[in-house]
């Protein structure tokens, strides 16, 4: 960030925020972090880590206590009006990511707090950008192609994730011809295409964990889907995508969806992660309805793993356009990689890293 730019992040000390942290801080600016009071400790110790690594000055960094789902974000009098004052980027990351949030605490922080970061935003003098995480998923039981510009719809949600997330893009949306605003849709995040690292098992650590109970038996028989494919980016793509566009005036006005644009099918990705664990592929393919039943019967997920809010998006048949990601990261030389290209480093780390 150049050196005239403060930076207004949300969701710090998460995984990604963290990282968008060390990375933004890397070029140098100010930050000015909301961090809520639980975390605190836990936000003073990690910028005192960034500061050192990037050799930033720990004065570059403030850290206000405060709240997305209060009013003026709970932010003191005098906190509000130095980052009313201070302010000109604003990454809005804060969320309760949680396929199975209940609906009060997805409405109150997913929706309502992004409504009180929208305020915020439209009482910035001096804001140059506004840079919104979304998800691919705000597209909830859609089916085919979902292009970057589409976003209303009536084809319903899996889960009060997906619903308070399409709510709140709904809000930032409606405010790009007052404020200058950038829409990211993540797809599903995984670790570190480098070093595996990352915060949270999910989304493709369900199959990795399920493997890694037996690879010389459970890789024989593949559970995937030849129709069906799971979008996977790694987080340093993610970070590195934020990062290259948070002063890209060309940005200003679109919704990206940062996505894999050639994602493997789920089939494909079960054979990936065999080959990592057990150097060969499967041998069998169980049929996906099969599948999809032994998934959702009571005692699977003891067994798998992977609960049942989950279950659905293994058999998802919706995949995500990035023409509009493509042509913006191009210039900042910014690609997604492929699965196959770092499926090892995460499989290595969900194996050395049982628990987290």
């Amino acid at each position: 960030m150049p050196a005239d730019e403060t930076v207004f992040l949300t969701g710090f000390p998460g995984f990604i925020a963290g990282r968008l942290l060390r990375r933004l801080a890397t070029e140098g600016g100010r930050c000015l972090l909301l961090v809520q009071p639980a975390f605190m400790e836990r936000a003073q110790r990690e910028i005192q880590e960034i500061a050192a690594e990037t050799g930033s000055h720990l004065a570059d960094f403030r850290i206000f206590a405060g709240d997305i789902t209060e009013d003026n974000l709970g932010l003191s009098p005098l906190d509000l009006e130095a980052a009313r004052f201070e302010s000109t980027v604003i990454f809005h990351l804060a969320a309760r990511y949680d396929l199975a949030v209940a609906q009060e605490v997805a409405m109150q922080v997913n929706f309502q707090g992004t409504r009180n970061v929208n305020l915020f935003a439209r009482s910035l003098s001096g804001l140059r950008h506004y840079h919104y995480v979304s998800t691919c998923y705000v597209a909830g039981k859609r089916d085919g192609r979902i292009l970057e510009r589409e976003l209303r719809h009536e084809a319903g949600f899996r889960n009060h994730y997906e619903e308070t997330k399409y709510l709140a893009e709904v809000e930032v949306n409606s405010l790009k011809s007052e404020l200058p605003i950038t829409i990211h849709r993540p797809s599903v995040v995984c670790g570190d295409s480098q070093t595996g690292e990352t915060a949270k098992y999910d989304g493709i650590y369900y199959l990795i964990h399920y493997l890694l109970k037996w690879p010389s038996v459970l890789s024989l028989f593949n559970i995937g889907n030849r129709e069906v494919s799971l979008n996977l980016v790694p987080v340093d793509f993610v970070v590195e995508a934020l990062a290259s566009l948070a002063r890209d005036e060309q940005a200003i006005g679109k919704t990206i969806q940062l996505a894999d644009p050639n994602p493997l099918t789920t089939h494909e990705l079960f054979n990936t992660i065999a080959r990592c664990l057990n150097s060969s592929g499967s041998r069998i393919t169980v049929p996906a309805p099969l599948v999809e039943f032994c998934l959702m019967l009571p005692l699977s997920p003891s067994i798998t793993d992977l609960p049942h809010h989950g279950v659905p998006y293994f058999f998802l048949k919706q995949t995500y356009d990035t023409t509009q990601a493509r042509a913006l990261l191009r210039p900042h030389q910014v690609d997604c990689p492929a699965f196959p290209s770092y499926a090892k480093a995460i499989v290595d780390y969900a194996a050395n890293h049982p628990l987290l």
